[in-house]
C-alpha cells in the first residue's frame, strides 16, 4: 500500500509522453492554421526541440523501470500481441517520426506540403501513443481499479491539461501572439474541471471494489488528500497562466515555466495514486 511512488519511472514516462503529445498538437495547429510569418514558423519549429528533450527523458525513465536499459529491445518482441510492446513501439514511432521530421524542418529540407503531412501524421501518432498507454492498463480485467473508464479519461485529461500549457509556453518562447492562444487556458481549465469530477467518482467507486483479502480504498489511504494536492498544484499553475492575461498582458516565460512545472507536479501526484491503486491478481469483485 502507498502512493505508487515506487513506479516513478513509469510516472515520468506516461506524464511526459502525454504532455508532449498534447504540446505537439498545439504547435502543429499553430503552424498549420496560425498564419505565421516565415520567421515565426521557424522559431516555432525550433521550439519543438523541448518536446523531444522531454520525450527522451521519458524514454530513459521507462528503461530504468525494466531494470536494465538493454531489456528495452526485448519489450518489442511481441508487437501486435502485447499491449506493452505496442506502447513502446507506438512511442518510438512517434518519437522517431517527430524527431526526424523536426530535423528536416529545422534544416529547411521539407517543402510546405511535406511539412503539413509530417505535422498531421505526427499528431495522429501522438494520439495513438497515448491510446496505447491506456491499453497497457485498461485491458487487465484482473485489476479492477484500472479496468474502468477512469483510466482512459485520466490519461487523456493529462494530455488536455499539460499539452496546451506546454504548447503555449513554447509558442511564447517563439514570439507568437494572438487571440487563439487565449483559447488554450480554456481547454486546460475545462479538462481540470472534468478531472476533478473523475477523481471524485473514482473515489466513490473504490469503496465498492474488493477482493477476498484486499479493499481498494485501503490501497491508497490518503487518496483524498493526495488528489486535493494534485488539484491545488494544477489550479495554482492555471492561476499563474490566466491571471496575467486577465490583466491584459502575456505571462512572462519564467512564470509560464513555473506553471508547467506545477502541472507536472500535480499530474505526477495523480499518476502516483494511479499506480498505488494496483490490486494483485485474485478474486476481485465490485459489490
Amino acid at each position: 500500500m502507498g502512493s505508487g511512488w515506487h513506479e516513478w519511472p513509469l510516472m515520468i514516462f506516461t506524464v511526459f509522453g502525454q504532455c508532449v503529445a498534447g504540446g505537439f498538437i498545439v504547435l502543429a495547429l499553430a503552424l498549420m492554421k496560425g498564419q505565421l510569418s516565415r520567421e515565426q514558423q521557424q522559431c516555432v519549429v525550433l521550439s519543438m526541440f523541448a518536446l523531444w528533450v522531454l520525450m527522451g527523458i521519458g524514454f530513459i525513465a521507462s528503461t530504468l523501470h525494466l531494470g536494465s536499459p538493454m531489456r528495452a529491445f526485448n519489450s518489442l518482441n511481441r508487437v501486435g500481441a502485447s499491449s506493452l510492446s505496442n506502447e513502446i513501439a507506438s512511442g518510438a514511432i512517434f518519437f522517431a517520426v517527430g524527431g526526424i521530421g523536426w530535423l528536416l524542418a529545422v534544416t529547411n529540407k521539407l517543402s510546405c506540403a511535406l511539412r503539413s503531412v509530417w505535422l498531421v501524421v505526427t499528431m495522429v501518432l501522438g494520439v495513438v501513443f497515448v491510446w496505447m498507454m491506456v491499453r497497457v492498463y485498461n485491458t487487465i480485467d484482473t485489476v479492477p481499479t484500472w479496468y474502468s473508464i477512469w483510466t482512459p479519461l485520466s490519461f487523456f485529461l493529462t494530455l488536455f491539461i499539460g499539452g496546451p500549457l506546454l504548447g503555449y509556453l513554447l509558442l511564447c518562447w517563439a514570439g507568437v501572439e494572438g487571440w487563439a492562444l487565449r483559447l488554450l487556458p480554456v481547454v486546460s481549465l475545462a479538462a481540470l474541471a472534468v478531472s476533478v469530477v473523475v477523481s471524485l467518482m473514482q473515489g466513490v467507486e473504490l469503496a465498492s471494489i474488493h477482493s477476498s483479502i484486499q479493499q481498494a480504498s485501503a490501497l491508497v489511504p490518503d487518496y483524498g488528500s493526495l488528489m486535493a494536492w494534485r488539484v491545488a498544484a494544477i489550479t495554482l499553475a492555471l492561476v499563474c497562466w490566466v491571471v496575467p492575461q486577465l490583466k491584459g498582458y502575456q505571462p512572462a516565460l519564467p512564470l509560464l515555466s513555473l506553471a508547467f512545472v506545477l502541472v507536472l507536479v500535480g499530474e505526477m501526484i495523480g499518476r502516483g495514486v494511479f499506480y498505488g491503486l494496483h490490486m494483485t491478481v485474485g478474486m476481485a469483485v465490485a459489490s
